[in-house]
C-alpha cells in the first residue's frame, strides 16, 4: 500500500461548528431567534411558513432566508407577506453550512429582527449533518411522505428540536399512521416536539404557534 486514506468529514463539520456557534452568540447578543425548517421537497415547508408568519407578523418583526440551489420562487412568495427575505442560492450544494448562514445573515441585516426562519434546502440528508447555528431545528414531515421516514433517515430526527406532521387534511386518503410516526420518531429522540397541523386548512396550527410564542417571550426576557 503506497497511499494514505485521510478522512476529512470531521475536520469538515468541526470548521462548521466553530462558525454555528460564533452565528448563534451574534444573534442571542442581538436577542434574535433563528430556527432552520428543514424537509423533503414538497413537504410544505414554504406553505407551512407562510402560516406561521401570517401568525406571528403583527407582533413580531420576521425575517427570511430562502435557500435553493438556485430559483427564486420561494422567496417572491414570501416576500408578498410584507416581511424581509432573501434568496440565498447554494451553487449547487444540498444544503445550507454555518458560513453560507453567517453571509446571508449579514446580507440581509438582523440588527431590528426578533425571529428569522432559515428555509433549508428541500432533503432529509444533508441538513441535518450541518449547525447552522439556529437555536431550534424544525423538520416538516408530511402526510404523502409515509410514516416510516424516521427510520429511513433517522438523523434528521435525531437533531430536530420540533418535527410537524403536515397536510393532514389528506391523512384519509394515504396510508399514514400518525401514532407510529410519533413512536418512531420519539424513540430515535425522546425530547423531540410533536405536532400534526395542515398549512391548507390551518388546523393543528394553534399548538405550534403557541409553542413559538412560549420561546419567543422567553428569549425577550432574556
Amino acid at each position: 500500500m503506497d497511499y494514505k486514506i485521510k478522512e476529512t468529514k470531521s475536520r469538515i463539520t468541526g470548521d462548521n461548528d466553530v462558525i454555528a456557534r460564533e452565528v448563534n452568540r451574534k444573534l442571542r447578543e442581538k436577542k434574535t431567534m433563528f430556527i432552520n425548517l428543514m424537509g423533503s421537497p414538497g413537504a410544505g415547508k414554504t406553505s407551512v411558513l407562510t402560516g406561521t408568519i401570517n401568525a406571528l407578523k403583527e407582533k413580531y418583526r420576521i425575517g427570511v432566508m430562502e435557500a435553493d440551489v438556485d430559483s427564486d420562487v420561494d422567496a417572491a412568495a414570501i416576500s408578498s407577506l410584507g416581511v424581509r427575505v432573501i434568496q440565498l442560492h447554494t451553487g449547487g450544494s444540498c444544503h445550507m453550512d454555518a458560513d453560507m448562514t453567517m453571509r446571508g445573515l449579514e446580507e440581509m441585516g438582523v440588527d431590528d429582527l426578533d425571529l428569522v426562519f432559515l428555509e433549508n434546502v428541500g432533503n432529509l440528508v444533508c441538513p441535518a449533518e450541518f449547525d447552522v447555528g439556529s437555536d431550534y431545528r424544525v423538520m416538516i414531515l408530511s402526510v404523502p411522505e409515509g410514516d416510516d421516514k424516521p427510520l429511513k433517515y433517522p438523523l434528521m430526527f435525531q437533531v430536530s428540536d420540533v418535527m410537524l406532521v403536515n397536510k393532514t387534511d389528506v391523512m384519509p386518503v394515504f396510508d399514514f399512521d400518525l401514532e407510529q410516526a410519533k413512536k418512531r420518531a420519539k424513540a430515535l429522540n425522546p425530547g423531540i416536539e410533536i405536532f400534526a397541523l395542515s398549512a391548507k386548512t390551518n388546523e393543528g396550527f394553534d399548538a405550534w404557534i403557541g409553542w413559538l410564542k412560549e420561546r419567543l417571550e422567553a428569549y425577550e426576557s432574556h
